[in-house]
């Protein structure tokens, strides 16, 4: 994009400073607007994070003040999917499989995830150029929507489960 190096810096932060008041916006947004339910709040926050992606894609000769504008809103809205997947699988399982459920996704989002999505993103970009990498973004955020969708009706639960999944836990009923 042609940014120097204060450019480039006051960019990244930008994009990561608005991570943390868009990923607690989210989150309050799923617990207070949808009742727990993940999906809204995460397809809300994905659908203009798509639009963030193109909109700098498509900002090709633009000024930094506008490609910065782009990248504070794609870091607002991109991290609160991001920590709804880790909170919905806590939501999907008994409490005794909680560090389980954390875990998993952790091992899958941040390990294999990041060590495949870099590993592609970089060869895209290396053999086919940034209008690939920025074409895959776009499917890639799209396809993500798709799979949140998936979950729509599924929300927190009040009710304890069992390790089982099979209804409230005999400590749950004794309280």
């Amino acid at each position: 994009k042609g940014f120097d190096f204060k450019q480039a810096g006051l960019a990244y932060s930008l994009y990561e400073y608005a991570a943390i008041p868009g990923t607690i916006l989210c989150g309050w947004i799923s617990d207070q607007y949808f009742k727990s339910r993940r999906a809204p709040a995460g397809i809300l926050f994905m659908v203009p994070t798509v639009l963030a992606v193109a909109f700098y894609w498509l900002n090709k000769s633009g000024s930094a003040a506008i490609d910065s504008w782009a990248l504070l809103a794609i870091g607002f809205f991109v991290y609160g999917p991001v920590m709804l997947i880790g909170l919905h699988a806590l939501d999907l399982v008994p409490k005794k499989a909680a560090g389980t459920a954390a875990g998993l996704t952790g091992l899958f989002g941040y390990v294999l995830g990041t060590v495949v999505a870099n590993w592609v993103t970089g060869w895209v970009i290396q053999h086919y150029g940034w209008d690939w990498y920025f074409g895959l973004m776009l499917i890639a955020g799209v396809l993500a929507i798709l799979a949140i969708a998936l979950t729509w009706g599924h929300g927190a639960t009040s009710e304890k489960r069992d390790v089982k999944g099979n209804g409230a836990s005999p400590e749950a009923a004794k309280s």
